[in-house]
């Protein structure tokens, strides 16, 4: 089994309920196929480098997964198929990637998450003072 990892981009026009649902239904794709999924990150809403299907900005989702290499294709037909998506990428890892994401995730749990009211509150504070 390879390692891979796929972000993918989400038409922003979605609520939150809808972004979660596509987001759900390729991680199904991926279970059904024996696929193991060994990280998930919601990036959310950002900008794009340059305006896609005249859209500046989009969702953005990370799946880290262990799969045979036939379930890629299956996956990236998954996502031609599904209009929500506006661009993808999957890549194999190899053992120095693997290190390096791994690395990359323990160093994300052990910082603090800061909720948005809160930045957005400390902002607020800074700019007054």
């Amino acid at each position: 089994m390879n390692r891979y990892e796929t972000v993918f981009i989400l038409t922003p026009v979605l609520s939150d309920e809808q972004m979660k649902e596509a987001v759900e239904k390729f991680k199904d794709v991926l279970k059904q196929n024996d696929a193991t999924l060994v990280n998930e990150e919601l990036w959310g809403l950002r900008k794009l480098a340059y305006p896609i299907q005249k859209k500046s900005t989009g969702f953005y989702v990370l799946f880290e997964f262990e799969a045979e290499p036939t379930i890629v294709k299956r996956l990236e037909t998954a996502f031609r198929r599904d209009e929500r998506v506006i661009r993808f990428l999957t890549f194999r890892l190899d053992k120095y990637a693997a290190e390096y994401a791994e690395k990359r995730r323990r160093l994300r749990a052990e910082k603090p998450q800061v909720e948005p009211a809160e930045a957005e509150a400390e902002a607020t504070e800074a700019k007054e003072a």
